[in-house]
């Protein structure tokens, strides 16, 4: 089964940090997605939230 996006339509970057705060996916990880493998989109999923967390600290 294929892993799905975790965009959830709320594209907003984070200019400073290059993060978008609706995913929390790094640009480079939004860039990469559609070729990036199961086990690649899985790790960047864990590191969105990650970040996510990191950000509600704030």
């Amino acid at each position: 089964m294929a892993v799905s996006s975790p965009c959830i339509g709320i594209c907003e970057l984070d200019s400073e940090k290059q993060v978008c705060t609706g995913c929390f996916r790094h640009i480079d990880e939004i860039g990469a997605w559609r070729t990036a493998s199961d086990g690649q989109k899985k790790r960047i999923i864990q590191q969105a939230r990650t970040r996510k967390k990191q950000f509600e600290k704030n």
